[in-house]
């Protein structure tokens, strides 16, 4: 991966032409960094809109999701928004039809949703372990569920998290230290993460574009042979 493939500043290669893509947690949290990066969900939007599919921008938060849905159409891309909670059953159905019929159809479907609530199982109550396990795993289930009906053999399903899917290849991304928001806020509330990131044999955090670019390649049909696959982008961290 060269220099400008890490910034994100590459020029796309039509990998992705003809795919109409989901993107859910399409969002980039505030920050009052003036250099803040991009959160993963925003930069694997461009970057699959720059690839040349079309893009449904979900979240949470629809300002959210309109920024980043203006960050792909400044570069060109075409890309619409969608507000909902992905936790929410009947929220997380109207969100795929909702895209679906926004796009013409679906045939990829990205899960980057995902939430840390309290510091370790003495700080967590029970209603936060609830929502986590709503954001962070049911999420996914609802989504697929919703989703899997719509699209057709050959579709892909990338998860940050987790998924399961037959006919339609799942695989899973599996970040480790990023340079995103998130990242630099935990850095703040986690003295040794600095310390963790000075231990990664690639001497360095990774960046979103790194993240977009190994969802883009099971996106793809040049994976169109890879499922139930777990990619680890984290440096080199975990086979310490």
């Amino acid at each position: 991966m060269t220099g400008a493939e890490q910034a994100g500043s590459a020029p796309g290669r039509g990998r992705l032409e003809g795919r109409r893509v989901l993107v859910v947690g399409a969002g980039t949290q505030p920050s009052d960094d003036p250099d803040a990066p991009p959160g993963n969900g925003r930069a694997i939007s461009i970057l699959a809109a720059r690839e040349g599919a079309t893009i449904a921008c979900a979240d949470i938060d629809a300002g959210l999701a309109a920024a980043t849905a203006e960050a792909v159409r400044a570069e060109g891309g075409t890309a619409v928004c969608v507000e909902a909670d992905a936790a929410d059953p009947q929220e997380s159905a109207a969100m795929v039809e909702e895209s679906a019929d926004q796009l013409g159809g679906l045939d990829g479907l990205v899960l980057n949703v995902g939430i840390a609530l309290g510091p370790g199982l003495a700080g967590t109550s029970p209603e936060d372990w609830d929502r986590t396990m709503a954001v962070n795993v049911r999420s996914h289930f609802l989504a697929c569920r919703a989703a899997l009906p719509v699209m057709q053999e050959g579709s892909s399903i990338v998860s940050i998290s987790s998924a399961a899917g037959r006919r339609i290849r799942a695989n899973v991304v599996v970040p480790g230290l990023i340079d995103t928001p998130i990242g630099r806020a935990a850095s703040g509330q986690n003295p040794d993460r600095d310390r963790i990131a000075a231990r990664v044999p690639l001497g360095r955090q990774g960046t979103p574009w790194e993240i977009a670019y190994t969802t883009v390649f099971p996106l793809s049909g040049e994976a169109s042979y890879v499922t139930g696959q777990a990619i680890v982008v984290d440096g080199g961290l975990t086979a310490l």
